[in-house]
Order: C-alpha cells, then sequence, then structure tokens
C-alpha cells in the first residue's frame, strides 16, 4: 500500500491538502538519482541554502523555477559539435531537481560560482499569523457591569 487515506484529516481541517499529497508522494519509491549531489543548509532562524554541485553546467544551462510550492533547478549541456571522447566519465545529462518549500518560503537570491550554484531561502511568515499576546483587562465588579449594561440599555 503506497498511500495513506487522509479522510479523517480533511474531515476537521481546511487546507492540509498539499501536506497529504506530499507525504503520499515521499512515500513512493522511485529511484533517486544522485547526481547531481546538493547540500541543503541552515544559515541562521529562517534562512536556507541549497547548494548543488553543477561543475561543467554554465549560467545558460541552468534554470530556477518555483512552481505551486516546489523548488525545481533544470540542467541541459549544450552539445559540443565534433567531440569524440575515449571515455566520458564526466555528466553530460540533463537534469532536474525537485525541493518542495513550505509555507512562506521563498527563494531570495541564485548564484553560480566554482561549479556549485547556490539557491538562498527566506522564510517570512505574515504578521497576521504570528503569534500575539492578547492583553487581559481588570474585570469590573460583577454587580457594577451588570448595573452599567442596564443603564445603557435605559438610556
Amino acid at each position: 500500500m503506497n498511500s495513506i487515506d487522509w479522510t479523517p484529516l480533511y474531515r476537521n481541517s481546511i487546507g492540509f491538502d498539499r501536506l497529504a499529497s506530499m507525504l503520499n508522494s515521499s512515500m513512493r519509491t522511485e529511484p533517486m538519482s544522485g547526481s547531481p549531489a546538493y547540500n541543503i543548509e541552515v544559515v541562521e532562524d529562517d534562512h536556507y541554502a541549497i547548494t548543488i554541485a553543477v561543475a561543467g553546467y554554465e549560467q545558460s544551462e541552468l534554470d530556477i523555477e518555483v512552481n505551486q510550492g516546489a523548488l525545481i533547478v533544470k540542467g541541459k549541456k549544450s552539445e559540443k559539435e565534433g567531440s569524440r571522447y575515449l571515455y566520458q566519465g564526466i555528466l553530460n545529462d540533463r537534469f532536474e531537481r525537485r525541493f518542495n518549500l513550505a509555507e512562506h518560503v521563498e527563494v531570495t537570491d541564485a548564484r553560480l560560482s566554482n561549479g556549485l550554484l547556490t539557491i538562498d531561502l527566506k522564510r517570512e511568515v505574515p504578521e497576521s499569523m504570528k503569534p500575539k499576546t492578547i492583553p487581559i483587562q481588570q474585570a469590573e465588579a460583577a454587580g457594577d457591569r451588570r448595573s452599567a449594561m442596564l443603564n445603557s440599555e435605559a438610556a
């Protein structure tokens, strides 16, 4: 069985359908390509960096896209005319790497240096979603509040 029934979650929750599909897709047993190698680093709180080894790829041969909560990095090597190899151990293939992004994670920068493509990410939670403290007012005496409410209704 390669999927889980998420019906109980959907009964009481709104907006978790993307989470359920991510969990289902992570359970699939697809062969994982080891190329190109990559690191995911926590730079500091809410700042991350993905570094992908793309030796031999030029900037024009790389493409970075964010689509429906996924970061997609693609590489396509240009064919060299007239190349004859006795042995070709350096990968010259196209590749595609996908990274699922959590809500409010945005790509802030990408740079290519010494065969490493570094993509910076930052999680920015909107102010309306951050925890806030609600001040507690001093309650009036029960009798005083009732008489104040009655007086305002009578007026």
